[in-house]
């Protein structure tokens, strides 16, 4: 392969990276707005966060610097989800134009 594929490959590798790195950035700031993160699932993030995190390993291993960049971008983003989860996950949203809980989340 010359110089000039990888280059293409390359570029390939950061626009899918950040397309799919990108994704996560409006749950991130939908959790911080509702001060929420009642469903989010632990079991899908956390599987999702493994596998990042093998990707990223992977890429290491590689010396691939899309993989490392996206997915180390990736992780991050999850991990903040993950801890977002933890401080307001169990937390019910008010209304603060009512000054109360919708009804689902009285129950």
């Amino acid at each position: 392969m010359n110089a000039g594929d990888t280059l293409g490959l390359d570029v390939i590798g950061y626009l899918a990276g950040a397309l799919t790195t990108i994704a996560f950035v409006p749950q991130v700031l939908h959790i911080l707005r509702k001060r929420s993160a009642q469903d989010i699932s632990w079991g899908m993030f956390s599987l999702f966060g493994l596998g990042v995190a093998l990707w990223l390993w992977y890429g290491i291993r590689l010396a691939s610097v899309p993989l490392i960049v996206a997915n180390g971008i990736t992780l991050s983003l999850v991990l903040m989800i993950l801890i977002l989860k933890l401080h307001y996950g169990s937390r019910g949203r008010t209304h603060p134009e009512r000054g109360e809980r919708n009804s689902k989340e009285r129950q």
